[in-house]
């Protein structure tokens, strides 16, 4: 049998890596933090135990790319929904409501989230969280901004704020008021944006769509296409 090339081993990789971001987020979701284990999630995601150490240097560092995976799909998927839109003020409110939507639909793994965050290592820098910020940091521009180095941090703390008010145990602050306030701020009338209760339960609970599972080299299994496979 000849050795696989590298463009095929670079697949498998590429494969196996995404299965395990998938992983992370569904057994964090489902379970929470503590109880989730690294075997566990190698054993969802159909992987050697030892390839996960091999990606990440720990849990919270598997977990924390995944949930910012989660959050940058979340956050692009809500950005280019039909009918598509350049204007500003609309990008900055759908971007607003994929946050609080992701508190709305995924309190366990947002609350595991929020309480990361404010661990000694903090955020952790990755490919996955860049992309967070380059997002947020285009919706800022886009919105008008003429400080976005400035503008898009502050965008970032409030929705932070946001999301933890929204999950704090006992004393949850309800969505829709909070929604109200960060339109206010902005200066968005209500009737933009695309409200967490707005998209289809299924649709909000399937995480397959965010995570390139498949075989890009297949025919017909490209991006955008086939299950699990990230839309274009």
């Amino acid at each position: 049998m000849s050795p696989r090339s590298a463009s095929v081993n670079e697949e498998l990789r590429r494969r196996s890596r995404e299965r395990l971001l998938q992983a992370a987020v569904e057994l964090v979701d489902e379970h929470g933090f503590e109880a989730t284990t690294l075997g566990a999630i190698a054993d969802r995601a159909g992987s050697a135990r030892g390839l996960v150490s091999y990606y990440f240097p720990g849990k919270r560092q598997l977990v924390q790319s995944a949930v910012h995976r989660l959050m940058h799909r979340t956050l692009e998927e809500a950005l280019e929904h039909e009918p598509h839109t350049e204007d500003g003020r609309e990008r900055l409110a759908r971007a607003i409501d994929a946050i609080l939507g992701l508190a709305h639909d995924r309190p366990v793994l947002m609350r595991q989230h929020m309480a990361g965050l404010l661990q000694g290592e903090g955020f952790v820098q990755c490919p996955e969280q860049r992309r967070l910020s380059e997002l947020l940091g285009d919706t800022v521009a886009r919105y008008g901004s003429q400080h976005v180095e400035t503008d898009y941090p502050m965008l970032r703390a409030v929705l932070m704020g946001a999301v933890y008010a929204a999950l704090v145990p006992g004393v949850p602050m309800p969505i829709p008021a909070l929604r109200a306030e960060l339109f206010e701020r902005y200066g968005l009338d209500r009737e933009l944006g695309l409200p967490p209760e707005s998209a289809p339960a299924a649709a909000r609970q399937d995480l397959s769509r965010f995570f390139a599972t498949g075989d890009r080299t297949a025919p017909g299994t490209g991006p955008g296409t086939g299950p699990g496979s990230e839309p274009g």
